[in-house]
């Protein structure tokens, strides 16, 4: 935590304009952040790189075969709207939303592919005047969802529920009141079903997302604090995105360490989940007028290597789980219009990444930080069972430098090593040259480079 601490010390520096040309202190600070991630901490407390990757996925459209070998989760964006319809007192026919959509069907077919599956339940797709009463609506709706879908329920198909997604146009009154009812009514559906909040911020609410004032006096009404935050250098009209390790970043992982930071103050032993965070890249350029005539997306290459690292980086922070948004994409140019895995169902590089990532690292659970040298180099320690240990390395910048670098104290014999790859069946060994001294040398740049370590003694 201490690490969080000063990341968000340094960030908060950064954003201030008299210390914009002190950068030799700020890569200090950075350096300093992140390379205090507390190597004693148990690494079986961590999850499973398995366990930590989800994927959004949206209702009758996802294809849960093709994308279960990227990820174990999966959220869904789930319309309240389709359930109670505009009379929110009259519950639906379950598993039958009133709109005809039949829930046992769409998450059965996903469950059967062995998804965890998360169900952001959208309550403001139901405008606001809409709701008849909330707090009464609001409980028995949840009551009704939990009793029929959560893990000890009829039909046990859902193992989390979110409280909304990002209902910035309710007011906090509102969506405090909405918050406690609908998760009185899921609490007393099943209270073996996770509770997650809608998207947070440590500061006031904004368009989308709701300040954490909103749940901190009910902490016994939620299991996992959630935020979404994207690596954003600027907002519109470009949307310009940057690699996860920019420290110009004045989001993303300065959010994230205050948000961990604010529930290790006010409500520990709560999960936190990062469940959006992305990268656009289309192959088209943005039409010349309207609200994306500027929009700056990044290239399928810059996707994938992004994707990969900024899982990396976010398995080092205390979150519980990180969901990549979006699952497909029709390739169209604009802020969240290209960030699937797929385009047109058609795996892009990404996809092929993050399937290697999981082939690679699956089993492998976050140990420590080996090295950290801003703007040059990092390296990260994954352990599984057995005592095998697997070495990410990197360079951690965005203009396709690549070097070569010479690694010592290595936790094991060298037995392999693998270059992310970006299409099918391109992951093939990268080459290496073990020194003598037990060191050993290799080419990086800002694909991952995954090191696969015999432990000691084989």
């Amino acid at each position: 935590m201490a690490a969080l601490v000063l990341y968000a010390v340094a960030m908060s520096l950064f954003r201030q304009p008299w210390f914009q040309r002190r950068r030799t202190a700020l890569a200090l600070l950075l350096a300093l952040a992140w390379t205090t991630a507390s190597p004693a901490a148990d690494p079986l407390a961590r999850p499973r790189m398995s366990e930590f990757v989800g994927i959004n996925g949206h209702t009758v459209q996802f294809r849960p075969k093709l994308y279960r070998p990227v990820a174990g989760l999966v959220r869904d964006y789930h319309p309240v709207e389709w359930d109670l319809g505009k009379a929110t007192p009259v519950l639906p026919p379950f598993p039958q939303a009133k709109n005809g959509v039949d829930w046992n069907q769409v998450y059965g077919s996903w469950r059967r592919e062995r998804w965890n599956i998360d169900a952001c339940l959208m309550f403001e797709s139901i405008p606001r005047p809409q709701w008849q009463d909330i707090a009464a609506d609001a409980r028995a709706y949840g009551a009704a969802f939990a009793r029929e879908f959560g893990p000890s329920g009829k039909r046990q198909l859902v193992d989390s529920v979110e409280i909304g997604n990002e209902p910035g146009k309710w007011d906090d009154a509102d969506y405090t009141r909405m918050f406690r009812s609908l998760a009185a009514g899921l609490r007393a559906g099943d209270p073996k079903l996770k509770i997650v909040t809608c998207n947070l911020a440590t500061g006031s609410s904004g368009d989308y997302e709701k300040t954490v004032t909103c749940v901190a006096e009910t902490p016994e009404l939620y299991d996992v604090l959630n935020i979404h935050s994207y690596p954003q250098l600027a907002g519109w009209p470009t949307w310009r995105r940057s690699f996860p390790e920019d420290p110009r970043l004045a989001r993303f992982l300065p959010d994230l360490a205050a948000l961990c930071q604010w529930r290790d103050t006010h409500a520990p032993g709560k999960a936190v989940w990062l469940t959006e965070f992305g990268y656009d890249s289309s192959t088209k350029l943005p039409p010349p007028g309207g609200d994306a005539a500027k929009w700056v997306g990044v290239t399928d290459t810059q996707q994938a290597q992004w994707l990969v690292r900024s899982l990396l980086v976010l398995s080092a922070l205390p979150l519980e789980r990180a969901y990549v948004y979006f699952f497909n994409d029709e390739d169209q140019p604009g802020l969240h219009a290209s960030s699937g895995l797929t385009r047109h169902f058609e795996p892009k590089p990404a996809f092929h990444a993050l399937v290697h990532l999981q082939l690679v690292l699956g089993d492998f659970r976050f140990s420590r930080i080996v090295t950290n040298q801003p703007a040059r180099l990092r390296v990260q320690e994954y352990r599984a069972e057995g005592g095998r240990v697997v070495w990410a390395v990197w360079s951690p910048t965005g203009d396709g430098q690549a070097f070569a670098i010479t690694l010592t104290g290595l936790p094991g014999k060298l037995v392999t090593a693998h270059l992310m790859p970006s299409a099918a069946g391109s992951a093939v060994g990268h080459p290496f040259s073990s020194e003598p001294s037990g060191s050993v040398s290799l080419r990086v740049g800002e694909s991952p480079v995954y090191l696969l370590f015999d432990p000691p003694g084989k």
